[in-house]
């Protein structure tokens, strides 16, 4: 099969742990097992978040007074070739000497007139207790939300992905059996100016509805979300929450999830699964291989 596997950033930085570079290895390495397991008998893409690690970096530049702060789509830039480095390097320790990776860094078109624009929803960034995310606020300008009772997160503009500019590179990739890390963070970005050129917006694309587009572009059988919660749940963080297995995408849609967390993969999910044959999965990491054979997770399809 040709398996379009979405890492999530949450995934190769947890919650709770530290923002550091040591940590995210690790956690990379552990995600490198999982991708090497599928690749044993799948045609694997590889995709990936990134909204912990961007949103440290804008951190990080907008602590430095002497500079003005780099915008977003640099910023992107700059955490997708670390993440994907780190993903290249140890996928290269644990598949055959001879498997070939490449890792691109993807541009991706968005429409300047989204809504998504004048309505941040996007979490991005280390998690907050509610003194410091106020101290954060204030101090940059920043809109923060309320994850989790207690729990507060940046959030920045996520316009709907549109067009990958380097679709048909990834496309050559695949071909030739190399194993592509691409669409990174949900992929840089862009737009178009009255002049054709590209040029980069002030915004976050969500990374599984990136995802999605990238494996309907590449005409993929299955879609892996991969995260930190082992499936999509009814009633989460209640008492009456219980897990979704499998679901038509009619079934799914019909239901409301969070916009900057579970409701993106829910709707690439669905979105994806519309296609016959196609399967969509969603859940923990460590899971990838059992949630493809369909004994984990939740999966998405149409019988």
């Amino acid at each position: 099969m040709r398996v379009v596997v979405a890492l999530g950033g949450n995934a190769l930085l947890k919650r709770g742990e530290p923002m550091s570079a040591d940590a995210q290895r690790a956690n990379v390495r552990k995600a490198a097992v999982a991708l090497a397991d599928l690749a044993k008998g799948h045609d694997i893409i590889v995709a990936h978040g990134s909204g912990p690690q961007v949103g440290l970096l804008a951190l990080q530049a907008a602590a430095l007074k002497e500079v003005p702060p780099y915008p977003l789509d640099v910023i992107s830039a700059e955490s997708i070739g670390m993440i994907g480095y780190m993903i290249e390097q140890e996928l290269a320790n644990v598949l055959p000497p001879s498997t070939r990776l490449a890792t691109l860094l993807t541009h991706i078109e968005v429409d300047l007139r989204d809504p998504a624009f004048g309505r941040p929803e996007k979490p991005i960034g280390p998690v907050y207790q509610a003194q410091e995310a106020e101290k954060a606020r204030t101090a940059h300008g920043w809109p923060m939300v309320e994850e989790a009772s207690g729990r507060w997160r940046r959030v920045v503009s996520s316009p709907l992905p549109k067009r990958i500019v380097q679709i048909e590179v990834i496309r050559m990739l695949v071909a030739a059996k190399v194993v592509t890390i691409c669409a990174g963070g949900g992929g840089i970005p862009v737009v178009r100016d009255a002049s054709g050129n590209l040029q980069g917006v002030e915004a976050v694309i969500d990374k599984d509805r990136a995802a999605g587009l990238l494996a309907a572009d590449l005409a993929a059988d299955a879609l892996l979300m991969l995260t930190d919660v082992d499936a999509v749940y009814l009633g989460w963080g209640t008492s009456q929450q219980r897990p979704i297995r499998v679901a038509h995408p009619t079934e799914l849609s019909a239901h409301q999830f969070p916009p900057g967390s579970m409701g993106p993969k829910v709707e690439a999910a669905c979105q994806f699964a519309e296609t016959p044959g196609s399967i969509a999965g969603i859940g923990r990491l460590e899971d990838a291989r059992a949630i493809l054979e369909g004994n984990a997770g939740t999966v998405v399809k149409l019988a």
